[in-house]
């Protein structure tokens, strides 16, 4: 029976910590671009990729995407912790 409670717990962990990872994933990756924006503020990145300069464009989203993937990895941390917090 205590093997049961502790797998239902770590269900409960694990929903409770996706549901707040996905928030806070969301929030994040919205702030991402501005942060981006307020350390270059002499260039207006949209712009710029709207006349087609390629090298803000890539540099943006290589920026973004590794800022989006580093905030993934802290966050699918934080669920396994709570995966084994209720296991335990």
């Amino acid at each position: 029976m205590n093997t049961i409670t502790n797998i239902l717990w770590a269900v409960v962990f694990s929903f409770v910590g996706a549901g707040i990872g996905i928030y806070l994933f969301i929030k994040i990756s919205q702030k991402i671009p501005k942060i981006f924006d307020k350390i270059t503020p002499n260039i207006d990145e949209d712009k710029e990729m709207i006349r087609g300069n390629l090298a803000v464009a890539e540099y943006f989203g290589k920026i973004v995407s590794a800022g989006i993937i580093g905030i993934s990895i802290i966050i699918a941390a934080a669920v396994i912790a709570g995966i084994i917090a209720g296991l335990h």
